[in-house]
């Protein structure tokens, strides 16, 4: 067994199920999925720490813990369609196509977009597109999805990717309210859509997201 294979099933081990993810489909795709291939060589060292990886500047890979635990809040089911926002690099696209029947994901980086494309198919995961546009924004011409996750925290949800969730979908966030964030899971159902908040986690802010802040007078 390889170093980096040691490395993650540890990372299973100790980071994961530890945290009360019982989901052995989560256990499974993220023991399966190589996280080092998808972070530059400069930061391979520290591609299974229990913290974001900094893929380029300003944009980080999710650390495990919050990612698996995101993922069990999504409860996603082998026939979801999934959009993937703030892909990055592609990490969480591959995990997530061992979960679900599609996966569409969406990076605005261009630079990101190259190395996702590439990184997604070479690792096997045939049932997943990467696609180029703002991440506030989703994918309306693929919409509605069963499941919305984005990789990163953010102040608000946009009611753009809210309104991409289909009947009885789920959005899942971190929502960063002043330093700390909270998963948020959002879900449709008969066309309204309600929240609960779950999990602490401290993953850095996406770019984009913040909120409109008002005149006050």
């Amino acid at each position: 067994m390889s170093d980096y294979a040691v490395q993650r099933f540890n990372m299973v081990e100790t980071q994961v199920r530890t945290n009360d993810v019982t989901d052995p489909r989560i256990h499974a795709a993220m023991g399966a999925v190589p996280r080092e291939r998808f972070v530059p060589a400069s930061k391979r060292a520290l591609a299974y720490a229990d913290l974001p990886v900094e893929v380029a500047q300003g944009r980080y890979l999710p650390d495990p813990r919050t990612f698996a635990k995101m993922l069990q809040l999504a409860a996603i089911h082998a026939t979801d369609t999934v959009l993937d926002v703030a892909c990055a690099t592609g990490y969480s696209t591959v995990v997530l196509a061992r979960l679900a029947k599609s996966v569409t994901a969406l990076e605005q980086d261009a630079d990101l977009v190259r190395i996702a494309a590439d990184m997604v198919p070479a690792n096997g995961a045939a049932n997943a597109t990467v696609v180029q546009g703002g991440l506030t924004e989703g994918v309306k011409a693929k919409s509605p999805f069963d499941v919305i996750l984005i990789n990163g925290a953010v102040e608000t949800v946009p009611d753009a990717l809210l309104l991409q969730l289909a009947e009885g979908g789920r959005l899942v966030a971190i929502v960063r309210e002043g330093k700390q964030g909270h998963a948020h899971v959002y879900v449709r159902d008969k066309g309204r859509t309600g929240k609960r908040v779950d999990f602490d986690s401290g993953v850095p802010l996406l770019t984009g997201f913040r909120k409109v802040v008002g005149f006050v007078f």
